[in-house]
């Protein structure tokens, strides 16, 4: 009973946010008539809410509340934003809610975690029988937009019903919100020395950028970034803008192929090393937005469709060995923070910049009628293939187990 519970827990957690967060950027660009740099600050948000998390849960959430609380509480808080980003009528009004919704559904992402492993005998057996629903989620989430509801087609959106998205995602948080104290009691750490101010910031893992290779690893992790937030902001935009049918359930492919090579990564791990791996997943990078550049709705449709395809591969192959990576470089006494450290480079610090750079160059290419989008997926293409280079020459190969402990 307990594992369906949780099950259903990881499925609304992604259920709500592959909801609205893919279509954020067709909406924006076409119902509020959004610039590049504003739907770059919309989706930031997601960086600033990575930033903040870490605070509400080492410092408040460890301490004084129990993790099935808080989680209900913050769902129900990031219900009336939905609301609201329903009923805003421009930018003005969007920005403020969509900036509370992430500060309050960043750190959920830490307790749907906590709330699991407090009821796990054998989190590395379990854990990802129970995540694998999260995933799940947000596929249902794309299939239902596009196939369901046809809320991303061409005349629906011209009709302003992309906005159902925000209705949707209030409903699914509202009944988050309410089944999150049903859950089993996850009570508060107490541990005040491990869920300090140093623990939060990761300031314990400092000391892993004195290798020459994490450094580079880390420095690597935060450029790469810049490709994936322009993937984040401009994909569903992009093929929705040149015709592409059904776009948000289609690129639900991403998620599929993204489960297909997670259970793919462990092989690689042990056969090529942690070296090849990374740089397949930067390679992937590029070759995606290539894809993406030369593709269309037409006969160049198989290259969309292998470039959402490979997300399986671009993330997994750099995100998820990455988090090995650093688990395995990290003494047992700093592993928490390693990982902190890492998640704060990156989906903090590396996609706000990210973010700001994708709004940037959309705005310089976009026309009268429409994007140049094949010049704007070039650049992503680019900044990755200046990573990838940057990494090989400057990174000794290791050999990484991803059971390392």
């Amino acid at each position: 009973m307990i594992p369906l519970r949780l099950s259903i827990m990881m499925f609304l957690q992604f259920f709500i946010w592959g909801g609205w967060f893919v279509t954020l950027g067709t909406y924006l660009a076409n119902t509020l008539s959004a610039s590049g740099g504003q739907i770059g600050m919309a989706f930031s948000t997601q960086s600033w809410g990575a930033i903040i998390a870490p605070f509400i849960i080492g410092l408040i959430a460890d301490r004084y509340f129990n993790a099935e609380r808080i989680l209900g509480v913050l769902h129900l808080v990031g219900a009336v934003c939905m609301y609201m980003l329903y009923q805003a009528q421009d930018f003005t009004q969007f920005y403020p809610f969509v900036l509370a919704y992430m500060i309050a559904y960043m750190p959920t992402l830490a307790l749907v975690n906590s709330v699991s492993f407090g009821q796990m005998q054998d989190p590395a057996k379990e854990f990802g029988k129970i995540r694998v629903w999260g995933t799940v989620g947000w596929i249902v989430a794309g299939l239902v937009i596009s196939y369901v509801f046809s809320w991303d087609a061409s005349d629906a959106i011209a009709q302003g019903m992309l906005k159902n998205t925000f209705l949707l995602g209030a409903g699914a948080s509202l009944v988050l919100g309410l089944f999150s104290f049903t859950l089993p009691a996850t009570p508060p750490k107490n541990n005040h020395t491990q869920s300090g101010l140093k623990a939060v910031l990761g300031i314990d893992a400092l000391a892993l950028l004195k290798d020459r290779n994490f450094a580079v690893f880390f420095a690597s992790s935060v450029m790469i970034c810049i490709p994936l937030a322009f993937y984040y902001q401009n994909a569903n935009p992009f093929l929705t803008e040149i015709g592409v049918e059904n776009a948000t359930g289609k690129m639900t492919l991403g998620q599929v192929s993204e489960v297909v090579f997670m259970l793919a990564l462990p092989v690689f791990l042990n056969r090529f090393g942690i070296k090849l791996t990374l740089l397949i997943g930067m390679a992937a990078w590029v070759l995606r937005y290539v894809l993406f550049a030369y593709g269309n709705a037409d006969e160049g449709i198989a290259l969309l469709i292998v470039g959402i395809a490979l997300h399986g591969i671009c993330y997994d192959f750099f995100f998820v060995s990455g988090q090995i990576y650093t688990d395995a470089k990290a003494g047992k006494a700093v592993k928490s923070a390693a990982q902190g450290l890492i998640t704060l480079a990156t989906y903090g610090v590396g996609m706000l910049i990210g973010f700001w750079v994708a709004g940037k160059i959309t705005d310089t290419y976009t026309l009268d009628a429409g994007h140049s989008w094949a010049d704007i997926w070039l650049y992503p293409a680019g900044f990755a293939a200046v990573v990838l280079v940057l990494f090989v020459l400057l990174f000794k190969g290791e050999k990484v187990s991803p059971d390392a402990k």
